[in-house]
């Protein structure tokens, strides 16, 4: 008879069936959590098992304690309100799903462009409604960029180009809730853990996001990462906006005003050329209000572009972006921020998603306003440097001021 398999290790066929069908279980486990990157200790947990290797994960028990969080967390909703206001956000991508706001007659209306569960955020049905996008939000040109000598290849999700931190970008990640507040000033706060070599990015990155309802109709976020690295970074949020109600239609009636007086203009894979284009006298002047559908038809699929902030006014350290009207139901949104620049963006690509109770969004059926670094600056000395230096902490800070007229 051919020897028992196992023999050579000493233990008998009880035992070799036992260590097969530990085996199977982990071969099924290590498949599971591919995607996690953590299949290395799974197999070298698998070899100590069989008493092949001394090594145990016990001498790692902050690897131990990271691996079983990772594997334990789940998709989840967090609400926050202050009586006047409420808003649902998700551990997933620390995504705003849901932001009740009133009229000037009390009426509340939810407006932001989203889904009634986590399945479509879950499976990538989102056009990245209501996320934190990273680690480098908008477009890297041809997916890559040198630096301190070294070129570094991302994901070209967006071809020709990298689009807001490439295939798994932060809006796809689970974000560990460090701190979940309620009462009249409600918050919380999530944390990531971005990899050294997530998506093509260099160095480890801790990221923090903390939403808050500070006052009255008035919602704040505030963004920190700290690298290992030098390595850009670039965090916007991007929430899809309808005054008048997610499910109303389009906003080409809402009136924008946006406090720039350049932006910087994009070939034709929405790569900005590397100018700063007055935008006086031109189809991108919303110096003053002008109505979002009034000339949108003299860009081709309409706006999706940065433009430079610094001529507004300036409180608490935050400068006034941007402001938009729904005149339908009188609600304001006025949009203050730390950025260098501002995206304005029409919705173009929304096109028959089905969100929020079955209501189908459509082309134009949200507007964006995503305070940032400026697109590809990685790639463009002469724009503002994106570049954060290990050690270092990155914060970005956006205010929403919500009112009626």
């Amino acid at each position: 008879n051919p020897p028992l398999l196992g023999s050579g290790l000493g233990i008998g066929s009880d035992e070799v069936a036992r260590v097969i069908r530990i085996g199977i279980g982990i071969l099924l486990l290590v498949i599971f959590v591919y995607s996690t990157q953590s299949c290395f200790f799974v197999l070298l947990a698998l070899l100590a098992r069989l008493n092949r290797l001394s090594l145990s994960l016990s001498i790692y028990p902050s690897l131990a304690r990271s691996l079983a969080h990772r594997w334990t967390m789940a998709a989840e909703l967090f609400e926050l309100s202050n009586g006047s206001i409420t808003m649902k956000v998700s551990n997933l991508g620390a995504t705003i799903t849901s932001l009740l706001v009133p009229d000037a007659q009390g009426n509340l209306a939810d407006v932001v462009l989203g889904f009634d569960s986590l399945e479509p955020y879950l499976s990538g049905a989102s056009p990245y409604f209501g996320c934190i996008v990273g680690r480098v939000a908008n477009r890297i040109k041809n997916g890559k960029f040198t630096l301190n000598g070294v070129e570094h290849f991302l994901a070209i999700n967006n071809p020709p180009n990298s689009l807001h931190g490439g295939n798994k970008g932060f809006d796809k990640g689970l974000w560990e809730v460090v701190e979940h507040t309620k009462g009249e000033k409600p918050s919380i706060t999530f944390k990531y853990h971005s990899q050294d070599g997530e998506e093509g990015f260099p160095g480890d990155l801790d990221v923090t996001a903390t939403y808050s309802l500070p006052s009255g109709a008035t919602l704040r976020l505030d963004m920190e990462a700290v690298p290992t690295k030098s390595t850009p970074v670039s965090l916007a949020q991007h929430t899809y906006w309808n005054l008048a109600g997610h499910s109303s239609g389009d906003v080409l009636d809402h009136i924008v005003q946006i406090w720039a007086s350049h932006i910087t203009p994009v070939d034709e894979t929405s790569i900005p050329t590397g100018e700063i284009m007055s935008v006086k006298g031109t189809t991108f002047d919303f110096t003053n209000e002008e109505k979002v559908g009034s000339r949108i038809h003299e860009v081709a699929g309409g706006y999706d572009h940065n433009y430079v902030l610094g001529i507004g006014e300036e409180k608490h350290g935050l400068k006034h972006a941007a402001k938009v009207k729904d005149p339908k139901s009188s609600r304001v949104l006025d949009i203050w921020t730390d950025g260098p620049g501002v995206q304005f963006y029409t919705g173009n690509y929304v096109d028959g998603v089905v969100g929020k109770g079955g209501a189908t969004y459509g082309k134009h059926a949200g507007l964006c306003l995503e305070t940032q670094g400026f697109p590809n600056a990685i790639n463009q000395p002469n724009f503002p440097s994106v570049v954060v230096q290990p050690g270092k902490t990155y914060r970005h800070t956006m205010l929403f001021e919500f009112s009626a007229e």
